[in-house]
């Protein structure tokens, strides 16, 4: 019983990190068909931010952290500037290995001013655990799905309730007709990457007090992420998230009663088998194809 509590708190705070990088890929791809590659560097780009702020920089974390999200939705601005639109517009694909490529070049930018020895991002929520049912829980593994819960809820406030999110809604329903309109397209792309880059850079400060902080931290975090995206169906939000739930707590099962060697044989298999029977995701739409 011990085991499978600590499990499912495991699983449930790193599904709840997964979807908020995942929820990333799903907005980008709504919006422009597109996603940035480069999540997961972000998700690093934002511990390592938030270390340097508070660190070394002596700021408190009120201020540092808002700081660190900032400087990542700016770098998921710059990606989708300099990365995407160009290739976009050409009608070309290869904003795929583009994106790619930005994240290679930030973790070794990272790497060489940042350095290789791994740190660790203090948090008063990090340091003692609670015991519950036998055993312990660091406040901070609560926190990660408390606060991916209220930025899927702001997010959903953002796109029902304002002017912006609703016309980051229309671009999403047709693009042509949102143009039209007179709603600046370009900019709502561009805003769904800084949206999606700041949501990474969320999901990095969150998880960094529990994980060592370092230039290549990131990479299997973004792998992960997009399978999710996958799993979940790039045309659902809340699939998307629900994705992240499952899998953060099958992944955290499978390496708690079998062995971390096996978690992602199990894991990937089993979505392998989800997308056979679901090409479209768990929760995801057939797109629906004009003639």
């Amino acid at each position: 019983m011990t085991l499978l509590i600590a499990a499912l708190v495991t699983g449930i705070g790193l599904g709840s990190m997964y979807g908020l990088i995942a929820l990333g890929f799903q907005i980008t791809y709504s919006v422009s068909s597109t996603v940035n590659f480069a999540q997961g560097s972000v998700v690093m780009l934002g511990a390592v931010l938030g270390f340097v702020f508070t660190e070394r920089l002596g700021l408190n974390w009120l201020i540092a952290y808002p700081l660190a999200i900032a400087c990542c939705g700016l770098f998921g601005v710059l990606v989708e500037i300099l990365l995407v639109r160009p290739f976009v517009e050409r009608n070309s694909e290869a904003w795929l290995m583009a994106t790619v490529a930005g994240g290679i070049f930030l973790d070794n930018a990272v790497l060489f001013s940042f350095g290789n020895e791994p740190r660790t991002l203090f948090s008063p929520l990090a340091q003692t655990t609670w015991q519950f049912a036998g055993t312990g829980i660091y406040p901070q593994q609560l926190l990660i799905p408390i606060a991916a819960i209220g930025v899927a809820l702001a997010l959903h406030f953002l796109f029902r309730k304002t002017l912006q999110g609703r016309a980051l809604l229309a671009v999403v329903q047709n693009n042509q007709a949102a143009r039209l309109m007179g709603i600046n397209t370009t900019m709502m792309v561009s805003g769904s990457f800084a949206i999606s880059a700041m949501l990474a850079g969320c999901a990095g400060l969150l998880i960094a007090p529990l994980f060592s902080v370092h230039s290549d931290m990131g990479t299997l975090f973004g792998l992960k992420a997009f399978a999710v995206a996958i799993l979940g169906g790039m045309t659902s939000a809340a699939g998307v998230m629900l994705a992240g739930f499952l899998y953060g707590v099958t992944e955290a099962l499978v390496t708690a009663y079998l062995s971390s060697s096996s978690t992602y044989i199990v894991v990937f298999a089993l979505i392998i088998l989800a997308l056979t029977l679901k090409p479209d995701g768990l929760f995801g739409r057939p797109a629906v194809k004009k003639v």
